[in-house]
C-alpha cells in the first residue's frame, strides 16, 4: 500500500486542523492570519503534487497520474483565488470568522480526493467531503436571509443528488461485483456483462454527477445559490468544485464505463444540448449579474460535456483546456463583480455598471476582456477552449452537437456583449468605491491569462494532452 501517494491530501488535512487551532487561540485578526496560512498550505501542496510521483495506492482506492495532477493543480489555483477574493468582502459583510478559510480548505481536500478516486467508495468519500463544506459556505452569511435560503436549498437538493448517486453506485456494485474502476472496466469489456440493471445504475450515477456540475435537468439549484450565497463563495462554487466534478465525471465515464460508450453517449449528448440551450436562452432576461453568471456556468458545462460525448482523447484534452480557461475567466469576472461596491454597499444589477469606462477604466477593460472571452471571441482564451471542444466533436462525427454549440455561443454572445455596451455606452453612474488590492490582483491575473493564452498555449495543451492519455479510453 503506497500511502505516500496521498501525502498532499494528508498534509492539507493536518494543516486544516492546525489552522483551526490557531484560529481558536489567536484573539486578534484570526480571519486574515488563517486565510494567509490556508493560501500558504495550498501553495505548498501544489508544489508537492507537481514534484510527486505517480502510481496506485490504498488497494486501488487512490491513483495519482497525469490526469489527477492536472486537475489538482487547477483546483488548488481556483481555491487560492477564492480565498484571496474573500479577504476584503468578509470584513464588509461581517464574515471575518476563521472557520471560513478552513471550510474552503476541507472542501479542497475533498476535491483532491475526487481527482484521484478510482473506486466507488473513494469517489463518494471525496464528493461528500467537498459537498458538506460547500453547503456551510453557501449559508455562511448567517445575518442575511438570502444566504441562509441558498444554503438550505443547496443542502436539500444536494442531499437528493447524493442519494441518487449512492443508489446508482450500489446498483453498479450489485450487478458487477466490484467497486474498483479497473476491475469494472475488465468486467464491462465483454458486452454480455452490460446488463439492464447496470445501465440503470449508470444512469443514476450520471444524474448524481450532473447535479454537481449543474447540468440540465439537474441545474435548478444554481441560480438561487449563486445569487444568495456570499459573492466570494459563489466565485469558489463556480470554479474549483466544477473542475473537480467534471474531472470525476470524465474519469468515471472514460475508465470503468468506456466500453459502454454507445449506451451512455446519447445521454451525455442530450444533457450537453439542453445545458447549452438553457444557459444561452435563460440568461438573456437576467438583470442580476450573479444570476446571469449562474446560467452562463450551466451553458459552459454544456460545452465541456461536448468533449466527453466525443468519446476520444482529443475530446478529453478539449475538456481539460476548456476547464483551464473557464477557471481564470470566471474567477476574474467575480473579482470584477466584487469591485461593484458603492458607499460600502455591494451592487449586483447589470445596470449598476453603466458608464464604468469613464469612472474606472481599468475595471471596465477587465470586464470587457472576460465578457469577450466567455462569448468565445478570438483571440481570448475562451475562444480556444471552444475551438478544441468543437474540433473534437467534428472529428468524432458529432456534427449536430458542434453546430448547436456554435449557435448557442452566438446567442450567448448577446448578453455578454450587452454588459460591455452598458459599461461603455450608457450614461455614467456614481463611481464605485476604491478597489482593494486583492481584487485587483485576481482581476489582473485572470485578464492577463485570458488575453495572452494564445501567445503560449503549448505548455497548457501539452499538459492537457498528457492528462488525457492517462485515462485508458
Amino acid at each position: 500500500m503506497n500511502w505516500t501517494l496521498a501525502l498532499p491530501e494528508i498534509v492539507l488535512s493536518i494543516s486544516g486542523m492546525a489552522i483551526l487551532l490557531i484560529g481558536v487561540l489567536q484573539k486578534r485578526d484570526s480571519f486574515f492570519i488563517c486565510s494567509m496560512l490556508t493560501v500558504g498550505a495550498f501553495l505548498v501542496v501544489t508544489l508537492m503534487i507537481v514534484a510527486g510521483h505517480t502510481g496506485q495506492g490504498y488497494n486501488g482506492l487512490f491513483t495519482v497520474d497525469s490526469f489527477s495532477t492536472f486537475i489538482k493543480v487547477l483546483v488548488l489555483v481556483a481555491a487560492t483565488l477564492g480565498v484571496v477574493l474573500s479577504l476584503d468582502y468578509s470584513e464588509h459583510a461581517n464574515m471575518r470568522r476563521f472557520e471560513f478559510p478552513v471550510l474552503m480548505l476541507y472542501a479542497t481536500v475533498g476535491m483532491l480526493v475526487m481527482a484521484s478516486a478510482t473506486n466507488l467508495m473513494s469517489l463518494y468519500l471525496g464528493l461528500e467531503l467537498q459537498a458538506l463544506a460547500t453547503y456551510v459556505l453557501a449559508a455562511f452569511a448567517r445575518d442575511e436571509l438570502r444566504s441562509a435560503e441558498a444554503g438550505l436549498k443547496f443542502f436539500v437538493l444536494g442531499s437528493l443528488a447524493s442519494g441518487l448517486l449512492l443508489y446508482g453506485l450500489s446498483l453498479v456494485y450489485g450487478f458487477s461485483g466490484t467497486m474498483e474502476f479497473a476491475k469494472l472496466a475488465q468486467v464491462l469489456s465483454d458486452p454480455a456483462h452490460g446488463s439492464p440493471g447496470l445501465i440503470v445504475g449508470l444512469v443514476f450515477v450520471v444524474a448524481g454527477l450532473a447535479f454537481k456540475v449543474s447540468a440540465v435537468p439537474f441545474h435548478m439549484w444554481t441560480p438561487d445559490v449563486y445569487e444568495g450565497a456570499p459573492t466570494p463563495v459563489t466565485a469558489f462554487l463556480a470554479t474549483a468544485p466544477k473542475v473537480a466534478a467534471v474531472a470525476l465525471l470524465v474519469r468515471v465515464m472514460a475508465t470503468p464505463f468506456g466500453h459502454l460508450l454507445v449506451q451512455w453517449q446519447q445521454v451525455i449528448i442530450l444533457v450537453s444540448i439542453l445545458s447549452m440551450l438553457l444557459g444561452s436562452l435563460a440568461a438573456i432576461g437576467q438583470r442580476n449579474i450573479k444570476r446571469l453568471m449562474a446560467y452562463s456556468s450551466i451553458g459552459h458545462m454544456g460545452y465541456a460535456l461536448i468533449g466527453l460525448a466525443a468519446g476520444s482523447q482529443a475530446g478529453l484534452r478539449g475538456v481539460l483546456i476548456y476547464m483551464l480557461t473557464y477557471v481564470f475567466m470566471t474567477a476574474g469576472t467575480f473579482a470584477c463583480i466584487l469591485g461593484m461596491r458603492r458607499r460600502g454597499r455591494m451592487l449586483e444589477q447589470i445596470s449598476d455598471l453603466a458608464g464604468l469606462s469613464r469612472t474606472d477604466p481599468g475595471l471596465a477593460v477587465a470586464f470587457a476582456i472576460f465578457m469577450f472571452s466567455m462569448a468565445g471571441i478570438p483571440p481570448f482564451a475562451g475562444f480556444w477552449g471552444k475551438y478544441f471542444i468543437f474540433t473534437s466533436a467534428v472529428q468524432s462525427g458529432l456534427w449536430t452537437l458542434a453546430v448547436i454549440g456554435v449557435l448557442t455561443s452566438v446567442i450567448g454572445a448577446f448578453y455578454y456583449i450587452r454588459i460591455i455596451k452598458v459599461i461603455y455606452f450608457d450614461p455614467a453612474e456614481a463611481p464605485f468605491d476604491a478597489r482593494p488590492a486583492s481584487l485587483s490582483v485576481v482581476a489582473a491575473a485572470g485578464a492577463l491569462f485570458t488575453t495572452f493564452f494564445f501567445v503560449i498555449p503549448a505548455p497548457f495543451v501539452a499538459a492537457a494532452e498528457a492528462a488525457a492519455k492517462a485515462l485508458a479510453w
